[in-house]
Formats: structure tokens, C-alpha cells, sequence
């Protein structure tokens, strides 16, 4: 089954004949990276948007990946920040981010003679709220893992099976993503909430979420590491760390990490 949903993948590159890879780093994008890569050759691209939103760590992580595939990987700098459609944070905040992508990235294209921008959605994001794919669809974007029904967890077999070292890297979304709707976003809260996480993880904790709501941040952990988290680290030196960084207090969300959890108050809406 898997390696049927591969070979069409591959098939699909084939018939595009060149593509650009809209490229963030994560384990989606860098299969379809992969893998464009593998059947197209220098025919392929893939392009990285630079932002705020972007930690520089998970920019020279996406670099050096590139660097493994063998693609050849370019840069360019998008500017979301500057459009308050996205910046006051509304419920389709992705809807603007996706169009300053997409709107970034389709003139490239079409300078250099790619047919097609491809992105990482796959199969179950169509099953989320995610108002960024429909930016995407209007601009004539490509989605071939959710073309060719590549579920997430598909994606890590696949990736698996390609010998691919970061099979297992955890989901990043935009840092954008840990404001609640609504909550006015700048450079400040995101660097904030990026440097919280990477302090996390850089103690050994990968699959993490740092939420933020005004001057308070709430941890969220697997529920498996929450017990092993109290009993272990040092929460005062935290609590230090994280009020450095500008956090007036620091919160362990009990019921642990659950992706997409702000998105309950859309639920909640309806």
C-alpha cells in the first residue's frame, strides 16, 4: 500500500515535468522535496519563505535537509507582518500568511518556467480547519501528497522507507499558531514563545507546545511526560528562564498536548 502511494507520487511528479516546492522544513514538505527531487531532478526547486514566524533554528534545520536531498534550495523573504489581516490573529489568520506565500512564490514560478508550486498539505489536513489551503487552491497551487490520499502518519512511513533521517520530526506549525484568536500578534510575542520552546527542547523535550495568552505561557507536553516533567526539572530555574524571555507566568496544561487545540473555540462556535 505504501509503496503503491509512492510510486504514485512519483508518478504525478512525472507528468508536471518541473516544479517548485513551496518548502517550510517539515517532514510534509521534505518528502515532497524528496521526492520531486528524486524523479525530476535540477527541474526541481524548493523555496523557503523567511519570516518571523520562522525560527532561525528551524531555518538551518530545513538547509541542511535540503543540502541532504540534494535539491537545490533558495530563500525568499515574505512579509506577512505587515498586512493587520494576519497580524490581529482572526480565526483565518493562515487564510493571509498562505497568500503572501503563494502570492510570493507564483510570480517565481512563472518567471522560471515552473508550471506548478507545490506544497505539504496531505491527506488529513483537509480533514482540519486550515483556511491556508483554500489561499493556496486559489492561486492554482498543487497539493500531491493530499492528490494522492498520503495520510500524516503515511508520510513518516514513507519517509521511513526513503531512508530519510527525520521521519520522526515533529510537527512545527507557524509559531503564529500558539496565540488565541484574536490576541494581536508582533515580532516580540513570536520570538518570545520561539525562544520558550527551543529552551524545551534543547532539554530534551521534541513534541511540545508553548501557547501563549497575554504575559502567561502554557506548557503542553505528551501526557506520558508530564509526571517525569515535575518530578525532574527545576521548575524554579524555568520559571526564571521563562520570565526572562517576558512571560509574567509560567502554566502546565494537565490534560497534555493535543495539536490544534485552539481550534477548539471554532468548535465550540458552531
Amino acid at each position: 500500500m505504501i509503496e503503491a502511494k509512492l510510486q504514485q507520487l512519483r508518478n504525478l511528479f512525472q507528468e508536471m515535468e518541473r516544479a517548485l516546492i513551496a518548502y517550510s522544513g517539515g517532514v510534509d514538505s521534505t518528502l515532497v522535496a524528496k521526492v520531486a527531487y528524486d524523479v525530476l531532478g535540477d527541474r526541481a526547486i524548493a523555496i523557503t519563505a523567511v519570516s518571523p514566524s520562522l525560527m532561525p533554528e528551524e531555518l538551518d534545520a530545513a538547509q541542511l535537509q535540503a543540502a541532504e536531498i540534494g535539491i537545490k534550495h533558495e530563500l525568499v523573504e515574505t512579509h506577512e507582518m505587515d498586512n493587520p489581516n494576519y497580524t490581529s490573529n482572526p480565526v483565518n489568520r493562515c487564510y493571509f500568511c498562505k497568500s503572501e506565500l503563494h502570492d510570493t512564490l507564483k510570480p517565481i514560478a512563472h518567471e522560471r518556467g515552473y508550471p506548478y508550486v507545490v506544497d505539504g498539505v496531505n491527506a488529513d489536513d483537509l480533514q482540519d480547519y486550515r483556511p491556508g489551503i483554500q489561499a493556496a487552491k486559489e492561486r492554482g497551487a498543487r497539493s500531491p501528497l493530499a492528490e494522492t490520499g498520503i495520510s500524516k502518519l503515511e508520510v513518516r512511513e514513507i519517509s521511513r522507507l526513503l531512508g530519510l533521517s527525520w521521519w520522526d520530526k515533529p510537527a512545527q506549525p507557524c509559531l503564529s499558531s500558539r496565540f488565541p484568536y484574536g490576541e494581536a500578534i508582533d515580532l516580540g510575542k513570536l520570538q518570545r514563545v520561539g525562544r520558550a520552546e527551543i529552551y524545551l527542547r534543547n532539554m530534551g523535550y521534541k513534541n511540545l507546545r508553548v501557547r501563549s495568552q497575554a504575559d502567561t505561557a502554557r506548557i503542553e507536553l505528551p501526557p506520558e511526560d508530564i509526571k517525569n516533567f515535575v518530578r525532574d526539572i527545576d521548575l524554579l530555574e524555568l520559571t526564571a528562564k521563562f520570565q526572562d524571555l517576558g512571560f509574567m507566568f509560567v502554566t502546565l496544561d494537565l490534560e497534555g498536548y493535543r495539536s490544534g487545540k485552539l481550534n477548539r473555540v471554532l468548535q465550540q462556535s458552531y
